[in-house]
């Protein structure tokens, strides 16, 4: 049954007055981007590089956290996680834009789980230049742009499942990293190739048990003809002990709430 302009447009005023009450409700504002280049880290537990094309998956536990930078030009770095405990549980961006009001990925900011935990908190973030709605490319997608046989994000994540003993239906949508896309009033989703930063990099700290997979291929809306996706440097450490304060945990409602659910699986 279709909808009157009247019902469509009292649906949208409901949402924005929810959306505006949502945005009020949060008690500090984000902080700007963090500084490049990144600082030294002082003991780092692990270093990988993923060549581009390539892909690399690995366990974290609460309190670990991730530095993955553009070290050698740029690439796109598509993640998906699993909660450890239960792979059931898994990386949910549709609900971390909707519950966040926001498509942007930035310092302050966390991403959910689909079972309503957060699973990181950006604790560092250069820029914003992140997707959370498109995702990863597709052997189609490379195929109606590259010429020969390219590798691909949907295809990578399949292996990495697979290795997990799991399969595409437990693969999530995926977050990618360094892909400069934003969405447009109508809709469309566009490229912003000058919101890309030479040196970008993100911190992404493990709120609880997880597994992860990365797969270093160019995104699907990326305009550059040539496969040439750049290696992604990963850096493991042990972030220090969240403060009572700590700007994740406490920036938004919604991420309060969230947390509230972790501590609560706790119990």
């Amino acid at each position: 049954m279709s909808r009157t302009q009247e019902q469509i447009a009292a649906d949208r005023g409901r949402y924005e007055e929810h959306q505006r009450k949502g945005l009020q409700n949060a008690p500090k504002a984000l902080p700007g981007p963090s500084a490049i280049p990144a600082a030294p880290i002082a003991n780092p537990i692990h270093a990988e590089t993923i060549p581009g094309g390539w892909y690399w998956s690995t366990t974290l536990k609460a309190g670990d956290t991730i530095r993955l930078s553009q070290t050698s030009g740029p690439s796109a770095l598509s993640m998906i996680a699993w909660s450890e405990a239960d792979t059931s549980e898994r990386l949910n961006l549709p609900d971390t834009v909707k519950v966040q009001w926001t498509t942007a990925i930035a310092k302050g900011r966390v991403l959910f789980s689909d079972m309503g935990r957060v699973m990181f908190s950006v604790t560092e973030a250069a820029s914003s230049a992140h997707d959370g709605l498109v995702g990863g490319s597709t052997g189609a997608s490379n195929a109606a742009k590259y010429a020969g046989d390219t590798r691909n994000t949907r295809d990578n994540f399949i292996l990495v499942a697979a290795k997990l003993g799991l399969d595409r239906r437990d693969i999530p949508s995926a977050l990618t990293l360094f892909a400069p896309v934003r969405v447009l009033d109508d809709g469309t989703f566009v490229w912003r190739e000058d919101l890309r930063m030479a040196g970008d990099y993100v911190e992404l700290r493990a709120e609880m048990d997880l597994i992860i997979g990365l797969s270093n291929c160019p995104h699907p809306l990326d305009p550059n003809p040539d496969y040439a996706p750049q290696p992604v440097e990963v850096i493991r450490y042990r972030a220090a002990a969240p403060a009572a304060d700590d700007l994740c945990r406490t920036a938004t409602a919604e991420a309060v709430r969230g947390f509230e659910n972790n501590a609560m699986q706790l119990v």
